[in-house]
This record gives structure tokens, C-alpha cells and sequence, in this order.
């Protein structure tokens, strides 16, 4: 029989303490600092003060703050559509004091820009999606009188003479890259006259410069509802939530159509996973909050939770989708 060894015993309770050791300080080291956050959080916005994603990245700061137990402020570092402060964010520390609410516009801007800043798919980590924005397709009433829906507006397109005027907020926006794919789909043609923002494609819209938009619902609301722009049709169902009854594209003939932009929070690759699943798990209580959902719905988004990994996801989806039509289109920013 075997006779246990007195010495051997105790070097494996000696190696054993050691691996637990080992093993615990592996694990804490690898863990968020228990105290995070104890310092200020910085959020970044890729794009200018007053947008929809800096409104929405400060009314979830301030959500956010209180749930955390800490400050959190928004810095804006706009530029080339989102590219030039996404590409500074993702070399930001990555302990969790730096984070950046993410734009759709930026999702392409490296393509679009040729300058190769980043890749959504894998430079960052996704958090959690924040908020959609609704987006509409919009005339100008006195240009185009007898069109109140999509199919009147392909019908005036394809029996006009020359084409239809059609503007967006830039090229290569998502204005843009939905009317160019709702065009190939319609079997119609329009001329896209792109501008520097949604404020000025806005303003020449109703002066009847041009005739049709597909715009940002909060940037052409105002006008819709004082009668100077008429909605026809919405990018997805949520923009009900804006126009109530407005029938959106897929409802009028082209099923699975959704052009919706979106936005959520990111954070530098490295950061604590427990950092990660904390921000989750805060982010989708106060989505929920009916307080915070009214004023996401006033700033013209929708507040909307999805978890990190369907917004990673999303992501790819999105940019798959987005980038093939701006290489078919040989759509360029430059």
C-alpha cells in the first residue's frame, strides 16, 4: 500500500496556496479597479455642440453621472464627419474614463475621407446602442403639389423631363446613401444636390431650391408642422413616434427597407470588461426611464437599448450594407 510522504504533502499544500495566490492576484489584476469610477468620465463626441448625437451623449451623461456616483462631461472634437475625433478617441487610455457616443456618420467617414482612420468593426468596443434618429423623405409643397406619397414621387421623377432635384446633409451621409438605394430599388432616377449640413439643405428646401430631401426628422420637423415641408414617408416604423401616421417606406412597396441612423456608446479597446458590463447594465435602466425617453424624443431620437454584442453586430451589418452602395455609387468625400 501507498504510504503518503509527509514532505510531499506539505510541498503540494505549499504549491497549491501558491497557485490560489497566483490565481487571485491574476483575476483582480485583470478586473475593473473596484473603486471605478473615481474620477471624472469623458465622453467624446465626433461631431459639433447641438447635434442629435451630442444631445443625446449629454442627456445620457447626465443619467449616467447620477447612477455612477460621478461627474461625466461631453468634449466635441468635430471633423470630416465623425473621423478625425473617433480616430483620436481610440487612442484614449483604456481604463474606462474615456468614452465616445458613436455616430452614424462616422461608420463610413474612412471610406468616404480615403484616410483608413479606423474601422468600426474592430477599433472600438461596442457598450450599448443609445438611441435611433428617424429619418424622413420631405418636399416642398409648393414644387411638388400633387405628391403626398412615395409612389407619387416616383411617378413626377420618372416622367420628369430632366431629373428631380433631391439634397441631403453632405455627400456620403445617410440621407444620401438612402435615396441613392431607394432609387435603384424604384427603377428611378434623381440628381443629388448634397450640402454642408441639415440646417442649409433645409433652408434651400424650402425655398424651393430643391424639391425633395431625405432628412433628419428633428431637423425637418418644425417645417412639417408649420405646412412649409410635406412629410411622404418615413425611413422605418419608429418614425411614427415623431410623425404619427406618416407610412414608412416598406409600407409603401418596398418591404425590409430601413435607413434609421443610430448611435451608441463605445469604448477604447483594452478597457475593463467589468467596466463594459457595468456601462451596460447602467445604460439599459435609464433607457427605460419614461423621463429620459421623453426628452430623447424631444431632441428628435429615439431612445433604443441593444447589448454590446448586438450593437457589435450592427455594426457589421451596417457597414457592410452602407460601404457597397457608396462603392457601387463610387460615392467619395473628397
Amino acid at each position: 500500500m501507498f504510504k503518503p510522504n509527509a514532505s510531499l504533502n506539505r510541498r503540494h499544500v505549499l504549491a497549491t496556496g501558491i497557485a490560489g495566490a497566483l490565481s487571485a492576484f491574476t483575476g483582480s489584476a485583470l478586473a475593473a479597479d473596484p473603486a471605478w469610477p473615481d474620477k471624472l468620465v469623458k465622453i467624446v463626441v465626433a461631431f459639433p455642440a447641438g447635434g442629435p448625437t451630442d444631445t443625446a451623449a449629454r442627456i445620457v451623461a447626465q443619467k449616467l453621472g447620477e447612477r455612477l456616483g460621478q461627474s461625466m462631461i461631453v468634449e466635441n472634437r468635430a471633423g470630416a464627419s465623425g473621423s478625425i475625433g473617433t480616430a483620436a478617441f481610440i487612442k484614449s487610455p483604456a481604463d474606462g474614463y474615456t468614452l465616445s457616443m458613436f455616430g452614424m456618420p462616422a461608420l463610413l467617414a474612412p471610406l468616404l475621407y480615403g484616410n483608413n482612420a479606423y474601422d468600426v468593426r474592430k477599433d472600438f468596443l461596442p457598450v450599448a446602442t443609445v438611441y435611433d434618429l428617424p429619418m424622413a423623405i420631405v418636399v416642398n409643397p409648393r414644387v411638388l403639389p400633387n405628391v403626398t406619397n412615395l409612389q407619387q414621387l416616383i411617378e413626377h421623377a420618372k416622367a420628369s423631363k430632366t431629373p428631380l432635384n433631391y439634397t441631403s446633409s453632405g455627400t456620403g451621409s445617410f440621407g444620401h446613401l438612402s435615396m441613392e438605394q431607394l432609387k435603384d430599388l424604384g427603377g428611378f432616377d434623381m440628381q443629388h444636390i448634397p450640402y454642408r449640413g441639415s440646417a442649409p439643405a433645409v433652408t434651400d428646401l424650402i425655398g424651393g431650391q430643391v424639391a425633395v430631401m431625405f432628412a433628419d426628422v428633428v431637423a425637418a420637423l418644425p417645417h412639417i408642422q408649420a405646412g412649409k415641408l410635406r412629410a411622404i414617408a418615413g425611413s422605418s416604423n419608429k418614425t411614427k413616434l415623431l410623425l404619427p401616421g406618416l407610412k414608412s417606406v416598406a409600407e409603401q412597396g418596398f418591404t425590409g427597407f430601413d435607413a434609421d441612423t443610430w448611435g451608441g456608446l463605445v469604448a477604447p479597446l483594452g478597457t475593463p470588461g467589468a467596466v463594459v458590463e457595468r456601462l451596460n447594465k447602467e445604460l439599459k435602466v435609464i433607457l427605460a426611464d419614461p423621463e429620459l425617453q421623453q426628452k430623447m424624443l424631444g431632441s428628435g431620437a429615439v431612445a433604443s437599448y441593444q447589448n454590446s454584442e448586438t450593437m457589435r453586430k450592427r455594426l457589421a451589418a451596417d457597414y457592410t450594407r452602407w460601404s457597397k452602395i457608396a462603392q457601387d455609387k463610387g460615392i467619395s468625400a473628397n
